[in-house]
Formats: C-alpha cells, structure tokens, sequence
C-alpha cells in the first residue's frame, strides 16, 4: 500500500511540474498575449474550442521564441496546415529547382573525336 502511495505522490509531482512547464511554454504565453482569434481565417475561439487554436511560428524556427512573441501568430488547425502545407511547397520546389542543372554536356563525345 505504502509503494501505490509513493508512485500516486510521484504521478501527481509529476502533473503539476509538466503543466507549470506548459504554462511558461509559448503556447500558453501567446494565448495569453493575443486575442483567441485565427491569424488568416479570423475565425474566433472560446475556451469550448480553444484546442483548435494554435501556435504558429513564422520563421518556421520552434526554438525562436522571443518574450515578446514577435515570431508567433495564433491560427487555426486548418490555416497552420495550409500554411505549413505551403512552406513545404516552396521548399520542395526551390531544392528542385536548384537540382535541376544543365544537361547539355558540350564536350560529352569529345574523347571519340579526339580519336579520330
């Protein structure tokens, strides 16, 4: 009875540091900095559907995270996955781009006329 006790005691440590580790994290300094209202949609959001609200990070950087929040916005699940959806787009498209050299090769048969 006494090990149930000390593993409860160790649960509920456990819960409380994680929440005040949440409560200083970004997520809930922007809620608290910002009105609940999406970014791109303005879609508003009460405390029923606040899950659906999220952090965005407009440098894509999740370690940026200045105190003043300069490099968050609040948006909807749906606008932050267009928006993620999007930045992906642009980076698939610019690594392709820069891949796709020069096929040409002016001196390919070079060597088979020099034998001649």
């Amino acid at each position: 009875m006494a090990g149930d006790k000390s593993k409860l005691d160790r649960v509920i440590a456990d819960a409380q540091r994680d929440r005040a580790q949440r409560e200083l994290g970004y997520r809930e300094r922007a809620l608290k900095m910002y009105p609940w209202v999406c970014g791109r949609c303005t879609r508003e959001f009460t405390h029923k559907n606040l899950r659906e609200l999220t952090v965005h990070h407009r440098d894509h950087d999740h370690d940026n995270n200045p105190e003043d929040g300069s490099n968050w916005e609040l948006l909807c699940v749906y606008c932050h996955d267009n928006e993620h959806s999007r930045y992906e787009d642009a980076a698939t498209a610019a690594v392709e781009e820069a891949s796709a050299g020069a096929t040409h090769q002016p001196f390919g048969d070079l060597a088979a006329l020099l034998k001649k």
